[in-house]
C-alpha cells in the first residue's frame, strides 16, 4: 500500500507526480529542484539553489515525521560536476554519520534550467 505525500512547506509537484510517496517501510522523495514554495521560482546562486533543494527536503521529511537521519540513499544531479565539492561541503553540514548512500551525475539540463535536483529515499522507523 502507498499513500500519498504533499506539504505546502515544498515546492508542488510540476508534473504528472507526487512530492513523495509513502510505504509501510519507505519514503520515497521526488526529485527536488530549488523552487521556492511560495513563489515557484528558482532561488539565485549555486549555494542557495543546493541548500534550497536539501530544505525541501528537510520539509517533506517533516510532513512524516522524519529527518535527514532517516535518509538512506540520495541521487543528486547537477548541471556542472564542478559543483560536487559545494554539495559535499553543504551535506556535512546536514548530515551525520553513517552517512546516506549516494550518486552523483551531470546532465546536460533540469527542470526549469534548475543547478541541482536530488531524489531521496528515507527509511522510517
Amino acid at each position: 500500500m502507498k499513500k500519498e505525500i504533499n506539504t505546502p512547506n515544498a515546492p508542488k509537484a510540476i508534473g504528472t507526480y507526487s512530492q513523495a510517496v509513502a510505504t509501510e517501510n519507505l519514503l520515497f522523495i521526488s526529485g527536488q529542484i530549488p523552487l521556492d514554495p511560495v513563489s515557484m521560482n528558482l532561488v539565485d546562486g549555486i549555494e542557495n539553489q543546493i541548500r534550497q533543494a536539501f530544505e525541501n527536503i528537510k520539509n517533506i521529511l517533516e510532513a512524516e515525521n522524519l529527518t535527514f537521519s532517516n535518509i538512506i540513499k540520495l541521487t543528486i544531479l547537477l548541471d556542472n560536476l564542478n559543483n560536487f565539492e559545494l554539495v559535499n561541503k553543504i551535506m556535512a553540514e546536514l548530515f551525520t554519520e553513517p552517512y546516506p548512500a549516494r550518486a552523483a551525475y551531470e546532465v546536460s539540463k533540469l527542470p526549469k534550467n534548475s543547478s541541482i535536483e536530488i531524489e531521496t529515499i528515507a527509511i522510517k522507523n
